[in-house]
């Protein structure tokens, strides 16, 4: 009897320790992989998830991790935060793959904007300080992080996570060596944007991510999103390439190292 071989999957963006996902994290896991989800990142939104991220870290293997304040967050971030992260990265480098979740988000509160830019200048500096790729957060802020990266000249790269759009501004990314996180946004017909993406860009420029517990796919809306459901991102994402599926996912796998810059 043939048994089927399934491919290996990384999620590069799973917010595992979030309290819909937290007190089930073992389920969730066992059932992702099931499916053949066999490693996963799981970015920090707020201070007071990295020191429990670190202690995660050290128990469980299959997990990487990147600290860092989420756009979201920054307005009610402590001054100290940037003091602690750089200590963190300094003391615990090691464990830690990446500055993470970070970013720009000009679709909220617009008084938010001064200490949004503020922080995320200093958690980039701290990344390329400590050579450490980071994972971005974006909504209508592609110009405005592009032009932090540059004005920095940071080398590091990492992820433009939640990728939306058209393939001349993931060019923009790639240029600067990030890959692009794609997720379950192409299962919804009115992704026709960030498809065609998929399907011009080369192999090299994506990974997978799940972003659960948010991002679900289309005709599972208003469900919990898990990091299971990578496998059927992949298929969306294979539907749009023209490479034999097994060959997609031993690229996504080693794009997502050299994103995170893992050894293989």
């Amino acid at each position: 009897m043939n048994t089927m071989v399934l491919p290996a999957l990384f999620d590069s963006h799973c917010h595992l320790d979030l309290p819909e996902l937290w007190p089930d994290w073992s389920l969730h896991w066992q059932q992702a992989k099931a499916v053949g989800v066999l490693a996963c990142l799981i970015p920090a939104v707020q201070q007071s998830a990295w020191l429990p991220l670190l202690d995660f870290k050290r128990q469980q293997q299959d997990f990487q991790i990147a600290l860092g304040i989420h756009p979201w967050w920054a307005a009610a971030h402590q001054p100290q935060a940037l003091t602690e992260l750089d200590h963190l990265l300094a003391q615990q480098s090691e464990l830690i793959c990446a500055v993470g979740e970070i970013g720009l988000d000009f679709a909220i509160a617009p008084e938010s904007f001064v200490i949004q830019q503020q922080l995320f200048a200093g958690q980039l500096a701290l990344a390329a300080r400590f050579q450490k790729p980071v994972i971005l957060h974006h909504r209508k802020s592609m110009v405005q992080l592009l032009a932090e990266l540059k004005r920095q000249k940071f080398k590091e790269g990492g992820i433009l996570h939640a990728f939306s759009g058209s393939p001349e501004q993931g060019q923009d990314f790639l240029d600067l060596g990030f890959k692009l996180g794609i997720g379950g946004t192409i299962s919804y017909q009115r992704s026709q944007k960030t498809q065609n993406a998929v399907r011009r860009l080369p192999l090299s420029a994506f990974v997978l991510e799940t972003d659960a517990p948010s991002m679900p796919l289309s005709g599972f809306q208003g469900q919990i999103n898990t990091p299971k459901q990578l496998a059927l991102v992949f298929q969306y994402f294979c539907s749009l390439r023209p490479e034999a599926p097994e060959d997609i996912a031993k690229k996504l796998w080693q794009n997502t190292l050299q994103a995170l810059q893992l050894k293989a």
